[in-house]
């Protein structure tokens, strides 16, 4: 396992990634974003994360979102992906395969050549 802090810092460089997909074609409230995250081992956020995180993608235009009332409880926000959320997530979705496929051949190079 990588270590804490590494896989730490890999995981709050792409949530807002992994959020924007959760919300790709399908409205969500936050705490629904929480659980679905924490469904995926390595992901598990709370909503003090999540919470600030939505904030900021609204603001930035990312995602929008709408009130709606609760069948249990007060009335619940809901998130969608923007147009604009969308490309991000393309955009990152593209630089990550380009990253990933770099990071893969690095590694399989130092592995080959601790095994030769």
């Amino acid at each position: 396992m990588v270590a804490e802090k590494v896989f730490t810092q890999l995981r709050r460089g792409t949530l807002e990634y992994c959020v924007l997909a959760l919300l790709q074609g399908e409205e969500r409230y936050g705490f629904d974003l929480v659980k679905a995250l924490g469904e995926i081992d390595g992901m598990v956020t709370t909503e003090g994360t999540i919470y600030p995180l939505l904030a900021r993608l609204r603001r930035e235009g990312l995602v929008e979102t709408s009130w709606r009332e609760s069948e249990s409880g007060p009335p619940r926000r809901y998130y969608r992906s923007t147009k604009e959320g969308s490309q991000a997530l393309a955009d990152f979705t593209a630089d990550w395969e380009r990253f990933r496929t770099s990071v893969d051949t690095i590694l399989r190079r130092g592995i080959e050549g601790s095994q030769g």
